[in-house]
């Protein structure tokens, strides 16, 4: 008999969620529109800047550096002449621009003395990532300029060589970077919104009462909110893995089987969050705010933009809470580096806690509001 309950509180929840065509629509549609979108607007590779010069150089090498700056594309989009310094703080100021290179004039004899020559890059420090990373392009670009030089030939026979390879992602494609994270994200996302709406609604709508009062026990009502979000959210999990592969590229070089088994345990964690938000809210509207409450700080603690390890210390430990921080590992692991299984066991029981915790303190709500 508690299978046939089970089973019925779940085609409920079920017909629920899916039987208005807009619900259905909004729980297809919306998740692969964010995947794609952010998969390429949520980057942090700097392209297509604006930079301005100011060459008071008239040898060979000043000019030698500007035509490797243009020929740097996409990374500058245009660069701008000028050869008054006020127009290059207006520029910088007015955020025309965001970097400006000023070429000393002795640059080309220094270079062919063998003296230091020196070069002023100035930066918009208001976009200080930004900045960083267009000072690091341009360092490149004055290093193999000043390779090339009489003298860099003569120092590089002396030194020695470097090579950097970049280990699985050997092309640095953002998209295998970020799409991974966004499967983990979105699927958080949608689980927490499906789930914490889901008591709200009743409560909203008179059946809570209802369900209540109705032969289901406590443990079966909350297996049965658990388990269609699940489902949903394996659903969407197939998706986004499908997407990643066949239309982003990204490579798999792990297990399947060991993707899914996690993705069963974090969903479980979310499920389990999301309920415990809803047995807290009076409404929908409180159910939502409540799921994104919990969703901010969770993507901004789980590594996805920064890394753990640059957090203060005291903040460090909150993220131990946090079921994005863990399957963020697993999922990112088993797309680019084959991760092994113990590594996705010791990821997956922390998973296991906070689902355990979560689902506990949903019940023991449920228990109040009987009593």
């Amino acid at each position: 008999m508690w299978w046939i309950r089970l089973k019925a509180l779940i085609i409920k929840e079920l017909l629920a969620v899916l039987r208005d065509p807009k619900s259905r629509l909004i729980l297809i549609g919306p998740p692969i529109i964010q995947l794609v979108v952010f998969s390429y607007a949520a980057t942090l590779e700097v392209k297509n800047v604006d930079i301005m010069v100011l060459n008071r150089d008239a040898g060979n090498w000043g000019q030698e550096l500007i035509y490797r700056i243009s020929g740097s594309t996409p990374t500058f989009r245009s660069i701008a002449y000028t050869e008054d310094p006020a127009a290059v703080h207006a520029a910088i100021d007015r955020q025309r621009v965001i970097a400006a290179v000023q070429i000393g004039p002795t640059f080309s004899r220094d270079i062919e003395a063998g003296r230091p020559a020196d070069i002023q890059i100035i930066l918009d420090g208001r976009r200080s990532n930004a900045s960083q990373l267009v000072a690091g392009y341009l360092n490149q670009i004055v290093a193999g300029v000043a390779a090339d030089t009489p003298a860099g030939q003569r120092a590089a026979s002396a030194e020695i060589g470097v090579v950097a390879r970049n280990w699985f992602n050997p092309n640095l494609i953002f998209q295998w970077f970020m799409v991974p994270n966004l499967v983990a994200s979105i699927a958080l996302l949608i689980g927490l919104i499906v789930t914490a709406l889901s008591i709200a609604r009743e409560r909203e709508l008179g059946t809570f009462d209802q369900l209540m009062v109705s032969p289901l026990r406590t443990h079966e009502i909350l297996i049965g909110k658990l388990i269609p979000p699940m489902m949903i959210g394996m659903f969407h999990m197939t998706i986004f893995i499908l997407a990643a592969i066949f239309i982003f590229g990204v490579p798999l070089r792990g297990s399947l089987l060991l993707l899914y088994g996690s993705a069963v345990v974090y969903l479980a964690a979310v499920v389990g969050l999301g309920l415990f938000i809803s047995a807290l809210s009076m409404t929908q509207q409180q159910a939502i705010l409540g799921a994104f409450l919990f969703m901010v700080p969770a993507t901004l603690l789980s590594g996805f933009a920064t890394p753990i390890e640059n957090m203060p210390g005291w903040l460090q430990p909150i993220t131990l809470i946090n079921p994005l921080r863990f399957f963020l590992v697993i999922v990112k692991g088993v797309f680019l580096r084959d991760i092994p299984a113990s590594e996705v066991l010791d990821n997956t029981i922390p998973l296991a806690l906070i689902a355990i915790v979560t689902l506990s303190a949903a019940s023991w709500l449920f228990r109040r509001r009987l009593e």
